[in-house]
């Protein structure tokens, strides 16, 4: 094995994998992996999607100074102020 091959910065030993392995020989819990579920949750029944948006620096600073100001983030603030513009 490479002697330079890290997970997150530390190195992985010999005995590491070896570890590894006899886990997997004795198998693993498919329900309880499943379970895990990955990336961020979601934000309700509906899927939903990333959208990019181009704002200059200035907007970015509006947005980030009212974030922190109301304690929420730059996507809720997005989101309130479209809800806001459809109503």
């Amino acid at each position: 094995m490479n002697a330079r091959e890290t997970i997150n910065g530390v190195p992985v030993t010999e005995e590491q994998i070896v570890a590894w392995a006899a886990e997997a020989e004795v198998g693993y819990d498919i329900a309880a992996l499943k379970k895990r579920g990955r990336g961020r949750p979601g934000r309700g029944a509906e899927p939903s999607q990333v959208v990019a948006l181009r704002l200059t620096l200035e907007e970015i600073a509006v947005l980030d100074e009212r974030a922190e100001h109301e304690g929420k983030t730059r996507s809720d603030v997005i989101r309130e102020a479209l809800h806001l513009t459809a109503a």
